[in-house]
């Protein structure tokens, strides 16, 4: 293996009590580059050759690193590759919305490995809960029939569902799950599953999936603009998600939009450009299980003008709302994904261009200011099953510094 090609890694520290954060840092770049020797990991992340032997020896005993054959590349030293195995942990993520549920289980490459859906019944949690817990445990089996070691092998259970979180509200405002926002569901899971159960908005989740499997896989700054029945943004910040004070970071949606021309009072975006204002512009049910496939057709016929008219005032607030992130944000590139069909996104998309100018309009642009990601309904679930994963093995900044502080004290 080349000792000169670009990996992509964050930095160990070679400081003393900061082994568990290089072994995230050594997980994190096999997980971007694929496989690396033991000399490019010295090499990428500024650990030295004894560190990172001492901790790929662990790993492999572990079992979330194996060897490959040698590599034999002109008169140098024989090196010997490294890469993950995908096997070496799991977890189950779990997207709550309005109407449906669906759970999805991951491999620790954040590969798709087991799904299972259901509808939720009328009543909230009070009677949604045990679906739930069944949907958990159908999971769980299908993970069992793939791998008979993934149940010692799952680290947790990711829970996603619409935010913004601890707000009042009530019970008939659409916009927010009250009755979910009140119970006790994290204890509850955690009580009926027996895992650490961890709790984000599905925008933060669908960001989770992108940065792991997706289109901001490798990149260090970038946001998700998320399109769901709302609509909201996943921010990642120096390669890690931010979600802010209280779990509510990038809720674009209640930004309050100017007035219209015609005098109309100030409204949420997500009011005017979220799929809800799709939903009941094209006189759609919500909780309708054929409702992906119909807007897909929609989007596909010859004939959609009732389509365009909405995509045309929708594209408005959100070429608008590209802008305002570009400018806060400064990210590399605005990711838009969610819960509409690809047709409808490639269109939306269309309609967005050409884009508001911003300080992201540079001649050195490498990535595109605005690119399609996942489109898969799906989406919110695996990324809620990717931050366990992240959160058992990504590196974060914020532990590592509380342990430079505690040395300091």
């Amino acid at each position: 293996m080349s000792d000169k090609r670009p990996i992509r890694a964050t930095s160990g520290t070679n400081q003393e009590g900061t082994s568990a954060h290089n072994r995230r840092v050594m997980i994190d770049a096999l997980r971007l580059n694929g496989q690396l020797s033991r000399a490019d990991l010295a090499r990428a992340t500024n650990l030295s050759k004894q560190a990172v032997s001492n901790i790929i020896e662990e790993l492999q005993r572990d079992g979330l690193v194996v060897s490959l054959e040698v590599v034999r590349k002109g008169r140098g030293q024989p090196s010997t590759p490294y890469q993950l195995v995908a096997g070496g942990a799991f977890a189950i993520g779990l997207q709550i919305d309005r109407h449906v549920t669906r759970a999805a289980g991951v491999d620790l490459l954040g590969c798709a490995l087991a799904r299972a859906e259901a509808n939720l019944p009328q009543g909230g949690p009070a009677q949604g809960v045990q679906v739930i817990l069944d949907l958990i445990e159908n999971v769980r089996a299908q993970l069992m029939q793939r791998d008979a070691a993934s149940e010692k092998r799952l680290v947790g259970l990711g829970v996603a569902m619409p935010g913004p979180f601890g707000l009042e509200s009530t019970e008939d405002d659409p916009w927010m799950m009250a009755a979910w926002q009140n119970f006790p569901l994290l204890e509850t899971l955690a009580a009926g599953t027996g895992l650490q159960v961890g709790l984000q908005n599905d925008a933060a989740a669908s960001a989770t999936a992108e940065r792991m499997v997706g289109a901001a896989h490798g990149l260090d700054n970038a946001v998700c603009l998320f399109l769901g029945y709302g609509i909201g943004a996943g921010i990642i910040v120096n390669g890690e998600l931010y979600s802010g004070a209280n779990g509510n970071a990038g809720e674009l949606g209640m930004v309050l939009t100017p007035p219209a021309p015609n005098g109309d009072r100030l409204q949420p975006l997500e009011h005017r450009a979220a799929l809800a204002s799709l939903y009941q512009h094209m006189g759609l049910d919500p909780a309708d299980p054929d409702l992906q496939q119909k807007l897909a057709a929609v989007a596909t016929a010859d004939d959609a003008q009732r389509l365009d008219a909405w995509i045309s005032h929708a594209a408005i607030d959100l070429r608008w709302s590209i802008q305002l992130i570009e400018t806060i944000f400064d990210p590399q590139t605005v990711i838009l994904c969610g819960s509409a069909p690809e047709p409808l996104a490639r269109r939306l998309m269309d309609a967005i261009h050409p884009l508001l100018p911003s300080i992201a309009d540079r001649p050195t642009r490498t990535l595109p200011r605005l690119q399609l990601g996942m489109t898969d309904p799906w989406a919110v679930a695996l990324g809620a099953a990717a931050e366990p994963i992240s959160r058992a093995f990504d590196p974060r900044f914020s532990a590592i510094l509380k342990t430079r502080l505690n040395g300091v004290s």
